[in-house]
């Protein structure tokens, strides 16, 4: 009798708590709801918190981040309202609503801890709501297929995915306490960037309109930073992001987790611990949510293809970029799984990237075969090939599908996540010093540990990573100069900076530099001489990096019709140093011409600074390139004028000769629509022509030099003459016949020796079709005053 009363009193109590933590919306209110919340906690055994979990735990989620969970709100719409605490708390800059918020939440604290408790009794299951998981798996849950092997596709649903019991057919995601609040904290940065959307600008060119519009939020092109983007302790999220990585996500002394396994990550799932679990949940969580997400191609091509599962999102989802504003938490999480990424010193226990991550099932690197198994990532020892497809996708994504009237912001973000993921030897304690102040000092030893004695420098050491990753250093390096070509009007004094960090970064050791060359060369030329040659030894990363390459940027490319310079098969070569039209060195030069241009428009008190920038940028590319790539700029005198908005976009003297002369650097039959063109008719033509030009094999020059050697017929000594009318026709329309394919192949021999090939886009031309029309139009007038003249002289002639 006691046991039902406590448990009533309890019930009483935790609905009591819940209205409190729904009133709450000032600081003194959240703070005495977080005094309740606690005061419960401690008072109260995990068997007798039930009730807290039932009623109080979904109603602080909302609170804390901000969701409308009313009723009547349709589950489509249902966003961030201002009266989350996390946003009061960083609205209001108040250190101390933000200190016992994070207090409450913290991983030492006694919510977390009861949360244990309560999963260690399996006293709760929650049910995710479907709208608010990552939008592939949305559509997969549609089809009851795909909602079967959709456990086994992604590891994050294994054993979550049950059958709806109400519904029968459909199913649900179920969650533990922790699971269910990690996934409401992985989405309520999604939730945010969703509500804000992209926030579109318009340009305007002036002279005030400068780099620090966008690049305060690109670290080392801007010295300022504003307001809360100053620091990021005062990021309330930010450091329970921190905070829960670090204490959930080992990365640095992770022997101590696993006595029988040299990594964390190659534990045998027979000895599995919750450590292990609840890091590669947390891992999955926060890539599937931040990374993937609404991609089309959420999944490895083998992987889908080894289940006989085919995603048709393209459609769905079509050209979508990333979610916007997620660039400073992926940031930090990349960085944190880096840590593992961090070369050993003493040269043992080095891990080994040469093969591209594959999916493994109970210890063999086959693709699955049973789906009663556990699909798990082999990732050797470091989480970097758990993040490097999704995390590229999500990079690349950001700058294929950017629109060109939004704020570049987001894109500025997303490019310091990569240009950081380039450089991982220059992790350091210090990058995190001011998040891990709030953990305590006892927890602060870990990363100093991990990254006391890290180089700030390329070494040998990292060249396994820089192999692993190469396509971050060569095939995403050409499609940024395709994004910096799209941009470099909204202000060329930052893309002119975001391009020149790029190719700093590619310079900034020669032994990275040759490396990036060396396996560009492998990657373009078959294996010869000696194996222990250093090209030769590279030779064996080449499958991988093809591999990689195709399913990383599977999909992905961008159109003709927008004037980009990489087309629909971009991912099967790499042209970063091929000296093609559409290679990286011509489509740099064509930038840095472009740039000279657009920065003597605007003119003002610093073109002298930025044509020195633009100097150094191109000594740094005559550097990788190994030769010079354009004549020195000579710094002109500063005129101040005024320019209308035609004159702007008017093109620009380059020293002797004008913007006229220079011709496109791309391929010339793929330029971008004309404004003297019909553009379906442009493209249709360029569609046909290639096919023409790909089956007269007019795609390769002809670089044989040799004689052609003549085929001669011996005619047998019994031949005998043509005779009668049937065999002399039939040898006349033989040889007619002969001729037509001697001089098809004469044509195509010669087309081909000198580099030519079939170009239709002529016939787009609005001058060619209105010749055409003219023509037509005159042959009809022709023809019909011709028969009426007939018609005439037949009545005349009829009446005589």
């Amino acid at each position: 009798m006691m046991s039902r009363l406590y448990a009533t009193d309890t019930q009483s109590k935790s609905s009591d708590i819940a209205a409190t933590v729904l009133a709450a919306s000032s600081p003194l209110q959240i703070l005495a709801a977080c005094d309740a919340v606690e005061s419960f906690l401690h008072k109260h055994t995990p068997d007798q918190s039930r009730w807290f979990f039932s009623i109080t735990f979904p109603t602080l989620i909302c609170k804390l981040f901000g969701f409308d969970d009313s009723a009547s709100a349709p589950a489509a719409v249902k966003s961030l309202s201002p009266s989350g605490w996390i946003d009061i708390a960083a609205l209001s800059n108040d250190s101390q609503l933000a200190g016992r918020i994070f207090s409450l939440l913290s991983p030492n604290g006694v919510l977390l801890s009861s949360i244990a408790a309560a999963d260690g009794s399996s006293l709760v299951k929650y049910v995710f709501p479907v709208e608010r998981l990552p939008e592939w798996v949305r559509y997969m849950l549609q089809n009851d297929r795909d909602s079967r092997v959709l456990s086994d596709l992604c590891p994050l649903f294994k054993n979550r995915l049950k059958e709806d019991s109400v519904k029968g057919s459909s199913f649900q995601v179920q969650l533990n306490v922790f699971e269910y609040y990690m996934f409401w904290f992985a989405y309520y940065p999604v939730c945010r960037g969703n509500s804000e959307g992209p926030q579109t600008v318009r340009v305007k060119r002036s002279r005030r309109f400068r780099m620090e519009n966008w690049a305060y939020s690109i670290p080392g092109l801007s010295s300022t930073k504003r307001g809360t983007e100053q620091k990021n302790e005062g990021n309330l999220y930010m450091r329970l992001l921190y905070a829960y990585l670090h204490a959930y996500v080992p990365v640095g002394d992770v022997k101590a987790h696993q006595p029988y396994r040299s990594s964390l990550l190659h534990y045998s799932f027979a000895y599995d611990t919750p450590v292990v679990e609840k890091a590669e949940f947390l891992v999955n969580t926060l890539i599937q949510f931040w990374l993937v997400d609404n991609d089309f191609s959420p999944l490895p091509v083998n992987l889908c293809k080894s289940f006989g599962v085919s995603f048709p999102f393209r459609s769905v989802l079509g050209e979508t970029p990333p979610t916007s504003g997620l660039g400073e938490v992926v940031n930090v999480f990349v960085k944190y799984l880096n840590l593992s990424s961090v070369a050993p010193t003493d040269g043992t226990d080095q891990f080994d990237y040469t093969e591209s991550p594959r999916w493994k099932v109970g210890g063999t690197f086959n693709i699955v075969q049973s789906r009663n198994v556990v699909t798990i990532v082999d990732s050797g020892n470091s989480w970097n090939s758990w993040i490097q497809r999704p995390l590229y996708r999500f990079i690349l994504r950001t700058f294929l599908y950017c629109p060109v009237e939004s704020s570049i912001k987001n894109a500025s973000q997303v490019f310091t996540l990569w240009v950081s993921y380039l450089e991982p030897w220059t992790i350091c304690m210090e990058e995190f010093a001011e998040l891990d102040a709030n953990l305590g000092k006892s927890n602060a030893s870990t990363l100093k540990e991990v990254t006391q004695s890290t180089p700030h420098a390329y070494t040998s050491s990292w060249q396994v990573f820089v192999l692993a990753n190469y396509l971050y250093y060569s095939s995403l390096v050409m499609h940024f100069i395709g994004f910096a070509h799209k941009f470099l009007h909204t202000d060329p004094e930052v893309i002119v900076n975001m391009i020149s960090k790029v190719i700093r970064i590619l310079t900034s050791s020669t032994e990275l530099m040759d490396l990036i060359k060396n396996v560009d060369i492998v990657f373009h030329s078959k294996p010869t001489g000696s194996s222990k040659s250093v090209l030769n030894a590279l030779h064996r990363h080449v499958p991988a990096i093809r591999e990689q390459l195709q399913d990383w940027e599977d999909g992905l490319s961008e159109t003709e019709a927008d004037g980009s310079f990489l087309h629909e098969n971009w991912n099967k070569d790499l042209r970063l140093f091929s000296d093609g039209e559409d290679g990286g060195q011509k489509l740099l030069q064509l930038f840095v011409l472009r740039a000279e241009s657009e920065l003597q428009s605007i003119g003002g008190e610093n073109l002298t600074q930025n044509l020195q920038c633009l100097d150094r940028l191109k000594s740094e590319l005559g550097q990788l390139f190994g030769g010079p790539i354009l004549k020195p700029l000579n710094t002109p005198e500063i005129v101040q004028c005024e320019h209308s908005r035609d004159e702007i976009f008017t093109p620009r003297s380059f020293g002797n000769r004008t913007m006229a002369d220079i011709k496109y650097k791309g391929d010339w039959m793929k330029r971008p629509i004309s404004d003297d063109e019909i553009a379906w008719l442009a493209k249709v033509l360029v569609k046909l022509s290639g096919w023409l030009n790909e089956s007269l094999g007019l795609s390769q020059v002809d670089s044989s030099q040799e004689a052609p050697s003549w085929s001669y017929v011996d005619l047998s000594s019994d031949a005998r003459s043509v005779s009668g009318p049937t065999e002399t026709i039939k040898v006349v329309l033989c040889s007619f016949i002969s001729w037509l394919l001697v001089l098809r192949v004469s044509g195509v021999r010669f087309m081909r020796k000198h580099g030519f090939r079939v170009n239709l886009r002529v016939f787009a031309s609005k001058k060619v079709i209105v010749m055409l029309l003219i023509i037509g139009a005159f042959s009809l007038l022709k023809r019909a005053f011709a028969e009426s003249g007939n018609v005439y002289m037949g009545n005349q002639a009829t009446q005589q």
